[in-house]
């Protein structure tokens, strides 16, 4: 039969007894062993906790891990488990932790007790009083065997080896080179065990200087946008390009993108009712972005690009996404005091003129060519429905913006929505068109 006695180690300081007088309490022990690899490897067993002349027969045999013992009472400083046949395994009070836990185990009145080499054990008792008992004897031990042998060497049964305390324990003191050279296995045990949540603080310090390590070389590794660009891992964008940068890799001073949606409408979108006011399918315009900015091989001509309304919505699309608008910022504030305090029209038109022409030379031409056409469009007013004020509405807030948006944005749109209006009006004095 097994079973389980406390036994004096090292000569401990004499002590209570440890046993609180209580006959054949049954009480559930789990043991885990701080060299397993987990919890898988832990060891359920049942014991029953008795008075110290007494060996009763053991109980609780449900469950198939489970190996029985009994219990003695004594003056102890250690628990000695035994089984018939195999080697004494000696649980060490000195210096131990004792808490009643909850998480370990779904029963109830269960406390678990840690030795200062890490093993736990969690015990358990049906009547809460018993456990009490048992909880409030074993830690007037620990608390009197720690502070009585602190200096005190923990060997395991049967051996001269050496365990080392853990550091989050009372009474760690550094192994010697000896002992860690014979027992390599158990120091890395240890390690392991070492940079668990007994230690979170050190270790979480740890990683996250590790971390903010690998991010700063990581940062400083990184190849450059150009390089990217060179091997071919990134392409330029068109929509959100800068518009001067957009034309210098383009070698001209209009978009080409900008090109060919114009040439598309004034062939087949012009008569068209409701002309850039109608919206597109959003998800193909967002599809004929994607191909534009692939850099793809792009036909407007295609079945697919059938509706003339997508063409419109992606060109609108273009200028609504430019970093900074075709009328460039330093310029907004200039263009609302041209149209809003002169009053004569033709000083009003040379005003204009003269802010256009010191654009940047891709804004000019591509303003040129936008308005151009919007000019054509109007042409066509009776049978797409299109006026200069709802042209101006829709061009308004695409083609200009101010930078912060300080004032007001009812009376911003106003302005943006009449000087669009009246450029479109006298776009052939402006622009020095031919009149046909």
């Amino acid at each position: 039969m097994a079973g389980m006695r406390i036994t004096n180690v090292a000569d401990a300081v004499k002590q209570q007894p440890l046993i609180p007088s209580q006959q054949n309490s049954v009480v559930m022990m789990r043991v885990k062993n701080s060299q397993s690899s987990g919890d898988r490897h832990s060891q359920s067993k049942s014991m029953v906790l008795q008075e110290s002349d007494f060996f009763q027969i053991p109980i609780l045999r449900h469950r198939r891990n489970q190996s029985q013992h009994s219990v003695s009472g004594g003056g102890a400083s250690a628990f000695e488990l035994s089984k018939a046949g195999g080697k004494a395994d000696v649980v060490q009070l000195c210096g131990a932790i004792i808490e009643w836990t909850t998480e370990k185990s779904s029963r109830k009145n269960v406390f678990q007790i840690t030795t200062y080499t890490g093993n736990q054990y969690l015990f358990q008792a049906d009547s809460y009083s018993t456990a009490s008992l048992w909880y409030n004897a074993i830690r007037q031990t620990i608390d009197s065997s720690t502070k009585a042998g602190e200096g005190l060497v923990l060997r395991r049964a049967n051996s001269t080896e050496n365990l080392p305390r853990h550091s989050s324990l009372p009474g760690y003191t550094s192994a010697s080179p000896i002992t860690k050279q014979r027992n390599p296995l158990h120091r890395r045990s240890m390690n392991m065990f070492g940079s668990s949540k007994l230690k979170h603080s050190t270790s979480d310090g740890s990683d996250k200087s590790s971390v903010k390590n690998r991010l700063r070389k990581f940062i400083s590794r990184r190849p450059s946008m150009q390089t990217l660009q060179d091997k071919g891992l990134i392409k330029d964008r068109v929509f959100g390009c800068h518009l001067l940068t957009l034309c210098q890799r383009e070698r001209t001073t209009v978009p080409r993108f900008i090109q060919i949606c114009v040439n598309t409408v004034n062939k087949r979108g012009l008569e068209v009712d409701g002309i850039y006011r109608v919206s597109g399918n959003l998800a193909t315009v967002q599809k004929l972005r994607y191909i534009v900015d692939q850099e793809e091989d792009l036909d407007l001509d295609h079945p697919q690009w059938e509706d003339i309304h997508v063409i419109t919505g992606a060109l609108k699309m273009f200028f609504r996404e430019l970093p900074e608008p075709l009328f460039p910022f330093c310029f907004f504030q200039q263009f609302v005091d041209a149209i809003t305090e002169i009053k004569d029209p033709k000083l009003k038109v040379q005003a204009m003129k003269k802010l256009i022409e010191q654009l940047p030379k891709a804004n000019q031409d591509t303003m040129k060519l936008l308005f151009s056409h919007l000019q054509r469009v109007l042409a066509c007013s009776k049978k797409n429905l299109m006026s200069t004020q709802s042209i101006g509405i829709i061009f308004g807030p695409t083609l200009m913006w101010p930078e912060l948006d300080t004032g007001n944005m009812a009376i911003n749109m106003l302005y943006q929505n009449h000087i669009v209006e009246f450029i479109l009006i006298k776009c052939q004095d402006i622009f020095n068109l031919d009149r046909k």
